[in-house]
């Protein structure tokens, strides 16, 4: 709600500090006095257009302070201040402060924090609607009917909310998995030739560091073979050294009891005789140990050169062909079972379409009911607003599945046609300004409640009207101002009549600069004023009792 607005060098205002309460706040004046500078002035806070031509002759600069009251209560509103880097703390009144230099340029704070003026439209729509001839904000908007009918109907849109999230959500796994598959089967004869080269050789871990050490060995054993065979004819050979030592041994045994030292000698050939045995099981048992076949050589080479060629084809260590083998395998699996997955997925996409068709053509048939409704009690307010010959309707329109949206499949537009005959069109188009102000009105008392800025200004509603027409303005009026703050300008005594606020705006001379004054006025004064809106310049006794039966009712 709007509780304080400061002016200062505002085209003929030169220092204006106003106070506003709660329900209906009337503003009256003589034309030519001010009160569009009075709204120029709080549009700028607004985050109106900063134009120079609103500072005051003579000053630097325009400064306009709108405070307006905590609005903690106002959970988005906050949220969306936070987000611009302005913080409510708890009962802190907002205050929003628009400076317009005199030489161009504007800045704009929300409580004393430097913002855009775009955030000030932004906040705009939660805290201020002006409703007036070339206002295009608040009802005028169609894109803010379907939400106004939403809250009209109590409609809960959260089922068809949480489908729609689902059935984009669905369709955002099967566009993954597909285009994953269609990579996929872009290396399909890769990975075929991949996983069949893998799988003919059969790496194992540790495959390689075996191979190199059994190569390793059987090339030893080939460069040493015929020394090892030298040796086996030096000791086994008919005339080797084993042989001889044997023949000797023999001679030895016949003739060693001739003399102590021939059978010393005896034992001493026996000894060699073992050593040398022994000296040749030894070499055998490396002749074994080492001997190779050519063919098993040239195998074990083969295979030692096959598994490092392949490491190095795929940028792997030799002992990971194995588990690069699997991975291969796994993948070539996925995309052979691809086609499965995808249909799985292609089902559960075409069930959360379905559901959220369902869910959003109970959407659309309950928007349709809430449209008689609003319908029915927009026309009941139409006749006594004298605008009994004009038609109201609420059109709810299926749109194409493109735009289908989280808030349904339906686009929701306020129509009238203000003749018999004539066709329905948006508000903006068919009304002039007069009706425009009064079928505003009229869909405010419908939506009662439903929807809107807490503050609401009518500019001039009763332009052309007069009687009992005004008296129904100002009745419905007030009644709108039972559950927001409505501030009306007005012409009508009618209007002003049912306000618990009354501002008087008025010019004033001094004989060399004129200035745009507001005065809020007492019982007696606003006697006055209603009389002079009865009367014209001169008022009567006759008008002041009018004025009094007015003020009375």
């Amino acid at each position: 709600m709007l509780t304080a607005l400061s002016i200062r060098d505002v085209v003929l205002i030169e220092a204006l500090d106003l106070d506003f309460r709660g329900g209906l706040g009337v503003l009256t004046g003589e034309t030519g006095a001010g009160k569009s500078i009075l709204l120029d002035a709080l549009g700028l806070t607004l985050g109106a257009r900063g134009d120079t031509g609103l500072v005051r002759q003579g000053a630097g600069r325009a400064v306009v302070t709108a405070t307006f009251a905590p609005p903690v209560q106002d959970g988005a509103l906050v949220a969306q201040l936070g987000d611009s880097g302005v913080t409510v703390e708890p009962g802190e009144p907002l205050m929003v402060r628009r400076i317009v230099n005199g030489d161009g340029g504007s800045r704009a704070f929300v409580n004393d924090q430097p913002v855009s003026a775009g955030l000030l439209r932004e906040l705009a729509q939660d805290l201020v609607e002006i409703h007036g001839q070339h206002d295009e904000r608040g009802l005028l908007n169609s894109r803010g009917h379907r939400a106004l009918l939403d809250s009209y109907g109590k409609i809960d849109t959260t089922g068809v909310a949480d489908a729609y999230r689902e059935w984009r959500a669905a369709e955002a796994r099967l566009a993954e998995a597909r285009a994953e598959q269609d990579a996929a089967e872009r290396d399909r004869e890769w990975l075929e030739h991949a996983v069949g080269e893998l799988d003919a050789l059969a790496p194992q871990p540790g495959e390689e560091a075996e191979l190199a050490e059994a190569r390793a060995t059987m090339q030893r054993g080939e460069k040493i073979a015929d020394d090892l065979q030298a040796i086996a004819d030096l000791l086994e050979g008919s005339d080797g050294g084993l042989a001889r030592l044997r023949q000797a041994a023999r001679i030895l045994d016949r003739v060693s009891g001739d003399h102590e030292a021939l059978g010393e000698a005896l034992a001493a050939i026996d000894r060699a005789i073992i050593e040398g045995a022994t000296a040749q099981e030894k070499v055998d048992e490396a002749a074994d140990a080492l001997a190779f076949d050519p063919a098993s050589l040239d195998a074990a080479e083969t295979r030692l050169f096959d598994l490092r060629g392949l490491a190095r084809k795929h940028q792997v260590q030799p002992d990971d062909l194995s588990e690069l083998a699997a991975s291969l395998s796994a993948r070539l699996a996925r995309i052979e079972g691809g086609g499965e997955g995808i249909a799985a997925l292609e089902r559960d996409a075409a069930a959360a379409v379905d559901a959220y068709r369902e869910a959003a053509h109970a959407l659309h048939q309950a928007r349709l009911r809430a449209a008689e409704r609003l319908d029915a009690a927009v026309a009941a307010e139409l006749k006594p607003l004298k605008l009994d010959a004009a038609r109201f309707r609420t059109q709810v329109e299926a749109l194409a599945e493109d735009q289908w949206s989280a808030t349904g499949i339906d686009k929701v537009a306020f129509e009238i046609s203000t003749n018999p005959g004539a066709p329905f069109g948006p508000l903006i188009k068919i009304a002039s300004g007069g009706e425009l102000s009064r079928f505003i009105l009229a869909l405010k008392v419908a939506l009662a409640e439903e929807g809107g800025a807490r503050t609401l200004i009518f500019d001039e509603i009763d332009r052309g009207v007069g009687g009992a027409v005004a008296s129904a303005i100002g009745e419905r009026l007030a009644r709108l101002a039972g559950d927001a703050q409505v501030l009306v300008v007005t012409h009508s005594p009618q209007v002003a009549a049912r306000g618990n606020q009354h501002l008087l705006i008025a010019k004033s001379h001094d004989g060399t600069v004129t200035r745009t004054g507001v005065t809020p006025l007492d019982e007696a004064a606003r006697r006055e004023e209603i009389a002079r809106m009865l009367s014209g310049a001169e008022i009567t006794d006759e008008a002041r009792a009018q004025a009094e039966r007015l003020l009375a009712a």
